[in-house]
């Protein structure tokens, strides 16, 4: 996973985790690895959890490695107009991002999608993972999708699969055999 983005720009992952040891583990590898390239890194994520991070990376990091850490509440993100919102979440992650694309600097972000209940209609989830997936390729920038594998629902996998092109999933970075690009979406539909 590493190798591919030192090589390529444009990777989405969808990450399947269960248990936040080796969470946090993954989390620190990819910010890590996104700094001593030269990235900033957007962490979209619970307090409760980057206040565990923040900790880590404070003893792994220097102080000026530090300032390449960004930090998103990923309920104000994911919530900041009332609801699960897709369009709403897309102008809030290019509103971030702005200030990286203006200057020209390198990004990588992390995204922990989660919520309270599963009252949220799952095809919202699509809509966003397939909007995602169009910006990363076009503002070419690597980024993971972060859900927890024991609360997501057959029909959620089914859809996380279909709009990720890569799987992380207990350790193991494969293709995802499901994907499938929009290109490919409208000629099934046509």
């Amino acid at each position: 996973m590493k190798e591919l983005f030192e090589e390529q720009k444009s990777v989405h992952v969808l990450y399947s985790y269960n248990g936040h040891t080796n969470y946090l583990e993954q989390m620190m590898d990819f910010i890590q690895d996104g700094i001593s390239l030269g990235e900033y890194v957007i962490v979209i994520e619970n307090e409760r959890i980057y206040r565990l991070l923040h900790k880590e990376l404070s003893v792994r990091l220097t102080p000026e490695q530090m300032k390449f850490v960004h930090h998103i509440n990923n309920f104000d993100f994911y919530y900041s107009s009332g609801s699960y919102h897709p369009p709403a979440i897309y102008d809030y992650f290019c509103k971030a991002v702005q200030p990286y694309l203006d200057n020209n600097l390198s990004f990588r972000s992390w995204a922990h999608v989660e919520w309270a209940t599963m009252e949220d209609p799952l095809h919202l989830i699509e809509d966003l993972e397939r909007i995602v997936d169009e910006a990363v390729n076009l503002l070419s920038f690597p980024l993971i999708c972060a859900y927890e594998g024991e609360r997501m629902p057959d029909h959620l996998k089914t859809i996380l699969l279909k709009t990720h092109p890569y799987i992380l999933m207990d350790d193991q970075f494969t293709n995802s055999e499901q994907y499938e690009t929009e290109v490919n979406v409208s000629k099934q539909t046509s």
